[in-house]
């Protein structure tokens, strides 16, 4: 049988509720539904849905299974998308929101190639570290870096976000070089609104992770300020390595603890679940995608109904 569709009819099952919901979709009968995702279970040799003569609901494997038919659905439909507006106009306006350090720093600049491609099409890219709305506030891309809290956004994996500490020359030498991660507990340290509210800063060193707590001197949820209090000579700064390596190669920033790293932060393209997907808005996904070599599959954070009679 077609796989995919074998794939669709479990995805609507869930989803809708019941087979004659998943088989009204997708304009089949109850019991070809049933046949599409017995098949599929025989191929992968799982069941996938409880059977009982009053209900029905996913397995342990069919949650598990039903996340990554989602992202074959959507890759499915994303590949087509982006087939179909290399065969007409990209046009349209373009409204996207990114973090200040990696929007000035690495999205402006991929910005003039792309919009000399497509003539036709506008971007109105608002820097900001707030997390921003996107209905309320008619975006249709947002960069988030950190944990995707949005439900209902589709979210495409970009390349982890790789942070670095560091402090200026003068405040090194006036209190001195930690070498361990325990040390930081001891020093000024600039710490960046939005991260974990304990103030705990994790390290990756030689002999696994480490947890410090620390009691920041200055909280700012601005990257660009806390540049700027790293370079007074305040203290020492977690920061993206998009934001300090710079100064760390002309000398203005030493790099602290260099054998202990801060584990990178995730960081995702998301936007709203429009379907059919403006051609500006594929358009623009795909030429990101080269750009920064990211990942090709989306997934959603909607999460699926329990299949009834």
């Amino acid at each position: 049988m077609d796989y995919l569709k074998s794939v669709k009819a479990f995805i609507l099952a869930a989803d809708k509720g019941s087979f004659t919901a998943a088989a009204e979709a997708m304009g089949i009968t109850p019991a070809m539904v049933g046949k599409h995702i017995r098949e599929l279970e025989n191929r992968l040799g799982y069941q996938l849905i409880h059977r009982t003569t009053r209900r029905q609901g996913l397995t342990e494997t069919g949650l598990r299974f039903y996340a990554y038919g989602l992202q074959i659905l959507s890759a499915v439909h994303e590949a087509d998308t982006l087939i179909h507006h290399l065969n007409e106009e990209v046009s349209g306006d373009l409204r996207i929101s990114a973090p200040v350090a990696f929007g000035n720093r690495v999205l402006t600049p991929m910005l003039t190639p792309f919009l000399l491609r497509y003539p036709e099409v506008n971007i109105d890219l608002v820097l900001t570290d707030r997390r921003v709305n996107l209905i309320e506030e008619r975006f249709q891309i947002a960069i988030r870096i950190g944990n995707i809290q949005d439900e209902g956004l589709i979210a495409l994996p970009m390349p982890p976000y790789r942070m670095v500490l560091a402090a200026s020359p003068s405040y090194l030498e006036t209190y001195g070089t930690p070498s361990t991660p325990d040390e930081l507990s001891r020093h000024n340290c600039i710490s960046f609104t939005q991260w974990r509210s304990n103030h705990c800063w994790l390290m990756d060193g030689p002999d696994g992770r480490y947890e410090v707590e620390i009691v920041p001197r200055l909280t700012v949820d601005s990257g660009d300020a806390i540049r700027e209090a790293a370079l007074s000579g305040l203290g020492i700064a977690l920061n993206s390595s998009v934001m300090l390596e710079p100064d760390i190669l002309s000398g203005k920033l030493i790099r602290v603890l260099p054998c202990y790293t801060p584990p990178a932060r995730p960081m995702h393209l998301v936007r709203l679940p429009v379907r059919p997907m403006p051609s500006s808005v594929s358009a623009f996904i795909e030429y990101l995608s080269q750009e920064l070599l990211i990942g090709n599959t989306e997934h959603n954070s909607q999460q699926p109904h329990t299949p009834q009679h």
